[in-house]
C-alpha cells in the first residue's frame, strides 16, 4: 500500500508549479481515506518543500521538491497569509509587432470582419497575435437565456479549434497568446459548479479540449495583467464591473486603471488621453469586436462595432497604438 508521503510526492511531481493549498485540496479530494484533512495534506506538502522550519528542512535537503526561494519575514509570528501575488505577464521584447483582436465569441463570429483583421496582420507582417478575451462564447452553459437551436457545446469547441488551426496556418511563425475573457471562463465555472468530480482533470480544460499545444497557443488566466512594453492589456471584465458601463469605455478604463491601457469586452472602439502635471500622456483605448453586432439578446439596437488594434512596441517600452474600426467592410 502506498504511503501517504509517497502520494504527496507523486502529486507534487505531477504538478510542480501548482500553489500548495490548491494542490492540497485536489489531493485530499482524491484520497480522503488516506488523509485526515486538507490541512494535513498541505502540511506534508510544505514538509517535502522544506517549509516547516529549519529543523525539518535539514531532513529534506536532498529532496527534489525543496523550495529555495526566500520566504517573507514574519517577526511577529502572524498567521500564514493566503493572499495571491499579482504579477503582470510581460510579453517578450521580440513580440513587438502585435495584432490585437478580441471578442470573437465563436461560433457567433463575423467571418468578414475577422478576414479583414487577419489580412491587415499579414500585410503588416505582425510577429504576434494577441487574442484579448472571449475567443469562445460558451453560450450553452451561460446562466443567461439560451437559444437551444444554436450550436452545442461540442460544436462551439470544434469551431474554435478550427479557427485556431486556420490562425496558425495563416501566421506559421508568429507568437500566439490567448488571454481568457469572461465568456472563456464560463467553461471553468461550469465544471466547478456542475461536475466537481472532473473540474481538476486537465483533460477537460480548454488547453486540452482545444489542443492548444498543437497550434502553439499560449493561454493566460483572465486575472493576469499583460504588459506590452509600457502598455497594459486586459480583456476588461475586471475593469467594468457590475452596472458600471461607461458611455466612453476608454474613459471608463482610465477612471479605474489610471494608466495606459487597452481593453475589449464592451465591443466599442474609443480613445481617451489624459495629461498629468509633468506633461506625461496617459492613454486608454477600447477596441471593437469581431463577432455578430446584433445578437439574440439585442436584435434591434446595439452599440457594438467591429474593430481590432495594431500595437508597435519599441525597445525602450514606448509604443504606438492604431485602434481601427471596420465599417461596411472597410478599415477606418
Amino acid at each position: 500500500m502506498r504511503k501517504p508521503i509517497d502520494t504527496i510526492r507523486k502529486w507534487r511531481k505531477k504538478h510542480p508549479d501548482m500553489p500548495t493549498l490548491k494542490l492540497a485540496r485536489i489531493i485530499y479530494s482524491k484520497n480522503k481515506l488516506g488523509f485526515a484533512s486538507v490541512e494535513s495534506v498541505r502540511t506534508m506538502l510544505r514538509y517535502i518543500e522544506g517549509k516547516t522550519g529549519k529543523a525539518h528542512r535539514k531532513s529534506v535537503e536532498n529532496s527534489e521538491f525543496l523550495k529555495s526561494e526566500e520566504r517573507p519575514k514574519n517577526p511577529y509570528n502572524l498567521p500564514e497569509s493566503y493572499q495571491d501575488e499579482r504579477k503582470p505577464f510581460r510579453l517578450p521584447m521580440a513580440c513587438n509587432n502585435i495584432l490585437l483582436i478580441s471578442d470573437l465569441h465563436i461560433p457567433y463570429h463575423d467571418i468578414n470582419a475577422i478576414t479583414i483583421a487577419l489580412d491587415y496582420g499579414k500585410q503588416q507582417k505582425v510577429n504576434t497575435i494577441f487574442i484579448n478575451g472571449d475567443l469562445i462564447d460558451n453560450a450553452q452553459i451561460s446562466r443567461f437565456e439560451r437559444d437551444l437551436s444554436k450550436r452545442s457545446v461540442k460544436q462551439e469547441f470544434e469551431a474554435t479549434k478550427q479557427f485556431l488551426v486556420a490562425l496558425r496556418k495563416t501566421f506559421p511563425a508568429a507568437e500566439i497568446y490567448w488571454l481568457k475573457g469572461n465568456h472563456c471562463i464560463r467553461w471553468e465555472k461550469f465544471l466547478a459548479q456542475k461536475v466537481r468530480e472532473i473540474w481538476d482533470d486537465p483533460y477537460f480544460h480548454l488547453e486540452q479540449r482545444l489542443a492548444l499545444h498543437e497550434q502553439r497557443v499560449k493561454i493566460l488566466d483572465d486575472t493576469v495583467l499583460v504588459k506590452a512594453g509600457k502598455l497594459s492589456i486586459t480583456h476588461g471584465h475586471h475593469i467594468f464591473k457590475g452596472i458600471f458601463t461607461p458611455v466612453s469605455p476608454a474613459r471608463g478604463a482610465y477612471m479605474r486603471a489610471k494608466q495606459s491601457l487597452i481593453v475589449g469586452h464592451l465591443h466599442r472602439a474609443s480613445h481617451h488621453p489624459e495629461v498629468d502635471l509633468d506633461g506625461n500622456i496617459v492613454s486608454c483605448w477600447s477596441q471593437g469586436c469581431l463577432c455578430e453586432l446584433r445578437p439574440n439578446y439585442s436584435p434591434l439596437v446595439s452599440n457594438s462595432q467591429h474593430g481590432f488594434a495594431h500595437i508597435i512596441v519599441e525597445n525602450n517600452g514606448n509604443y504606438t497604438v492604431k485602434n481601427y474600426q471596420i465599417i461596411k467592410g472597410k478599415i477606418h
